[in-house]
């Protein structure tokens, strides 16, 4: 017997007051810029037991305008912008290529918190990306060290011996060079927080880049 969708969709609910916990949000509180609340809320997620706080949706569009999505791990959030990274020649370094113009969405269920980011895409110089990759785990170059990514695949064991070799490189040399490995900074243009309310009265503090500093604004929800 298959599944029905749709009652499968119609049975679920969101926030279940048994797992969820809906902060009060006064945006008259928030701070001056939006890189202070989204640490302050970063950090509340952590404490409440997000799973995976720091994954997020990365949206970009391809030569033609098509827009794509994925999910990606935030590496970083300073006065450079909200950092990620890729290969260069992967689909998503492709996109960035010929439209350096991206957005971010995270989503901390356990709160009912949003943060959405969107804004103009840099890449980092060569030796910070690799500064960056040689900082994190020996998965995450090995992962790296693989490549290859987004292309098409013969067959998993073509994926395994690569996987294998590059797992031994990482292992043998920590400091192995990944080329196309390059880590992006995201600089705001707008970052949107959104705070979820029992009786659907969601609170939504939007800040907007402006001559000199950031302007806020409520939106409806």
């Amino acid at each position: 017997m298959g599944t029905d969708l749709h009652e499968l969709l119609r049975s679920l609910r969101v926030w279940d007051p048994a797992v969820t916990g809906l902060p009060e949000f006064d945006p008259a509180t928030a701070p001056a810029a939006p890189l202070a609340l989204f640490t302050a809320w970063f950090a509340q997620a952590v404490a409440a037991g997000q799973v995976e706080p720091h994954t997020m949706s990365l949206a970009t569009a391809d030569e033609e305008g098509l827009p794509d999505v994925r999910t990606v791990m935030l590496h970083g959030a300073d006065a450079s912008g909200w950092s990620f990274a890729t290969h260069v020649d992967s689909g998503k370094g492709r996109q960035l290529t010929a439209r350096p113009y991206a957005a971010l969405g995270f989503y901390w269920p356990v709160q009912g918190r949003q943060v959405r980011v969107r804004g103009p895409v840099t890449a980092a110089p060569a030796q910070e990306g690799q500064a960056d990759l040689h900082a994190r785990s020996t998965g995450a170059l090995a992962a790296a060290l693989t490549g290859r990514q987004s292309q098409v695949l013969g067959s998993p064991a073509e994926l395994a011996r690569a996987s294998e070799d590059a797992w031994e490189r990482a292992r043998r040399e920590p400091d192995a060079p990944v080329p196309t490995w390059t880590l992006y900074h995201l600089r705001p243009d707008r970052v949107e927080f959104f705070q979820g309310d029992a009786g659907r009265r969601h609170v939504r503090l939007n800040y907007r880049r402006a001559q000199g500093g950031w302007a806020k604004e409520l939106l409806w929800p």
